[in-house]
């Protein structure tokens, strides 16, 4: 009996989703950020086991989107909710569960597609902090289950993953054994850029920065050459990026190229530059250069 089926994470912003994604996934196919809203396009990890396939789809954070990426952002997750098998809601033991999210979290679990709430971050908090989470959650309908998890060391990951595999249907698999997302390399390394500069840069750009990715090719040795832009929206933003004598660009570039390697199981030769795109998050054509072209 082989059991298929879609299986949605949403939650705010920087709870745990991708992590729990590339986890489950064992490989990094969602990037990881302090910074909220990090997610910004649909991504689907897939998992194979012997007896079921589950195919995780990486939400961005629920958030009031303020511009059009931000609009685009919101989309996905409403689409990313319609006709799936199951919807796992993630709450984080840091942060605050006031009564507009669980009113959110009730709305979500009424829809009538199964719905599990995974409390992220359960190893850094005392058992009194994880038992007020779950009183809190006590009068929301149903949900199939709140299970503690650790999304980072693994705690309870494959107890939540067995009780989702318990509703799922009977099904073939839908993608290939060997085959772990829906997004092409192309898409992957583009994110590996913005994962490390958003890293490195911290808050000195606000608004975050786009990826392109101009070329991606192969020699005949099996060496990758990858050019990029990184977009920003200020020249001011474009010197940060760049930083005295070119620092800050290498050093993204440099962190970024050891996860394309790790990734392709090659040597790659990245080239990177950084131009200036004002507004570029309220930008059409931009956004659609960028990949942001669905849902705009």
């Amino acid at each position: 009996m082989f059991k298929t089926g879609y299986v949605t994470i949403i939650g705010k912003p920087n709870v745990g989703k991708s992590t729990l994604i590339n986890y489950m996934v064992g490989e990094k196919i969602s990037i990881v950020s302090f910074r909220p809203q990090t997610t910004r396009d649909r991504v689907l990890g897939i998992v194979n086991d012997e007896d079921s396939q589950l195919i995780l789809v990486d939400t961005p954070g629920i958030h009031n989107p303020k511009n059009r990426l931000s609009e685009y952002m919101m989309k996905n997750v409403s689409s990313s909710i319609d006709g799936v098998d199951a919807i796992v809601y993630i709450i984080a033991c840091d942060k605050v569960l006031d009564e507009k999210e669980i009113s959110q979290i009730q709305r979500y679990a009424s829809m009538g597609t199964p719905f599990f709430i995974a409390i992220n971050k359960c190893d850094e908090v005392k058992q009194d902090v994880i038992f007020k989470k779950i009183e809190q959650l006590k009068d929301v309908s149903s949900v199939l289950a709140i299970i503690p998890i650790s999304a980072k060391t693994g705690k309870n990951v494959d107890y939540l993953k067995s009780e989702i595999k318990k509703i799922l249907p009977e099904a073939e698999a839908r993608f290939d054994e060997d085959e772990i997302t829906d997004k092409s390399t192309r898409f992957i390394v583009g994110e590996y850029i913005r994962e490390k500069a958003l890293k490195l840069l911290g808050d000195e750009i606000p608004y975050g920065v786009g990826i392109v990715i101009n070329k991606f090719q192969y020699r005949e040795n099996g060496i990758v050459d990858i050019d990029a832009d990184i977009v920003c929206e200020k020249q001011a933003h474009k010197s940060i990026i760049i930083g005295k004598n070119g620092a800050m660009i290498k050093e993204i570039s440099s962190q970024a190229r050891k996860d394309m390697e790790e990734l392709l199981q090659t040597k790659v030769f990245l080239t990177i530059f950084v131009k200036v795109k004002e507004d570029w998050r309220n930008n059409p054509s931009v956004l659609s250069n960028l990949g942001y072209s669905n849902n705009l």
